[in-house]
């Protein structure tokens, strides 16, 4: 049986959104057609990258997280400083800094590092997570057998130089969108870049129970339901302004309702609902009583979020800022995109109930095509060969 790795920059089942869920997911689902482990840190938090974990290994639902320490914690003031200084001199500074930059990024683990030199024979494949964060530095050390899913998107700081020569090194690519995909063609041209768009599995609970949500939440009126980090980086300032202004004209009761981490301060106002982290169960339940799932984020690289909505036959709504939102959109004919607090309220006031219907159960028809784990395996196994 082929043994793989998944390297990734914190894992745990407390760790449950992005690039470290996606991983966990596809370990997790691979263990058994092939023995797999995760490689990681001990942190959990990943502004700090404060050890939480004991090191070493936790047997976690058929496969094996194996964690290292993290050589020191960020001092978040003076990363800020410096992510400050590198913005605002992108074109004239040189590799040196930043690799430094990146350095400061983290999280940083020696231990991680020698793991992986020393046992890159007893391994038959690294799958990499992200290109954003320090472990995909280490990458070089087994090429060779390495698998870059970048979960890439226009940002910042892909216009470092860095990753002109990181991304030369990387020998295979598993995307997560076609977007994803056509983004880095263009960003690295001579790279050569090419593989499969995979994307990750959605897999709904047999029974969802929307009126036990309403009832347990106290939310009787038609609602929007955003799920995730509540972050200025993921849109939420500009959603909470839309949404405000979108009350103001409105004599019909609505809710946002919002579930998720909360980094940044959320405004005051009695149709702003915050949840917080809620059971699982709540939310799919949420999923499947909202009018519509709302995606605000210009920077993702593939949203589950949507995934799921559709998986339930509800529409969403995305920012047209995001190039990847806006392709997953219009592949899926499951939502509609919208540029500003005035496209924002024609949509939600406008348009006809049975047309919103139909976009949910054209996205449910997406998912259950392509993504569904079955599917997602099958791809994956086409990558990894058999086990």
């Amino acid at each position: 049986m082929k043994r793989i790795a998944f390297v990734v920059q914190r894992c745990g089942a407390e760790v449950n959104g992005g690039a470290e869920l996606h991983c966990r997911e596809f370990a997790t689902r691979l263990a058994g057609i092939y023995e797999t482990e995760v490689l990681t840190t001990c942190a959990i938090d990943y502004l700090s990258w404060e050890n939480y974990y004991e090191p070493g290994r936790e047997a976690f639902a058929g496969t094996v997280i194996h964690r290292f320490p993290v050589d020191e914690a960020r001092d978040m003031d003076e990363f800020n400083r410096y992510t400050l200084y590198i913005q605002d001199n992108l074109e004239n500074i040189g590799r040196r800094e930043e690799l430094e930059w990146l350095q400061r990024q983290g999280p940083n683990s020696r231990a991680l590092a020698q793991y992986l030199e020393q046992e890159r024979e007893n391994y038959d494949c690294f799958f990499f997570f992200t290109y954003l964060y320090q472990p995909f530095t280490l990458l070089p050390l087994v090429a060779e057998k390495a698998i870059l899913m970048p979960t890439a998107h226009d940002e910042w700081p892909f216009k470092m130089k860095i990753w002109d020569d990181l991304f030369r090194l990387t020998p295979r690519f598993v995307f997560n969108t076609y977007a994803e995909r056509e983004f880095l063609e263009q960003r690295f041209p001579e790279a050569g870049i090419e593989g499969p768009v995979i994307g990750c599995g959605i897999e709904a609970p047999g029974l969802l129970r929307p009126q036990r949500f309403r009832d347990k939440y106290a939310l009787n009126e038609p609602f929007i339901l955003y799920v995730g980090r509540i972050d200025i980086f993921k849109g939420c300032n500009e959603l909470f302004a839309d949404f405000i202004k979108l009350r103001e004209s409105e004599k019909i009761p609505r809710k946002l309702v919002l579930m998720g981490k909360s980094v940044m301060e959320i405004p005051p106002h009695p149709d702003i609902i915050t949840l917080g982290f809620v059971p699982d169960e709540d939310k799919w339940d949420a999923l499947a009583a909202a009018d519509w799932l709302i995606n605000p984020s210009p920077f993702e690289s593939l949203s589950l979020i949507l995934l799921e909505a559709w998986s339930v036959a509800t529409p969403t709504l995305v920012t047209d800022r995001c190039a990847v939102l806006v392709d997953q959109t219009r592949r899926s004919n499951g939502g509609l995109w919208y540029r500003d607090a005035a496209q924002l309220k024609a949509i939600v006031q406008e348009f006809p109930v049975l047309l919103r219907k139909q976009l949910g159960r054209q996205g449910k028809t997406f998912v259950k095509k392509n993504y569904t784990w079955e599917v997602i395996i099958e791809k994956l196994q086409g990558v990894l060969g058999q086990g």
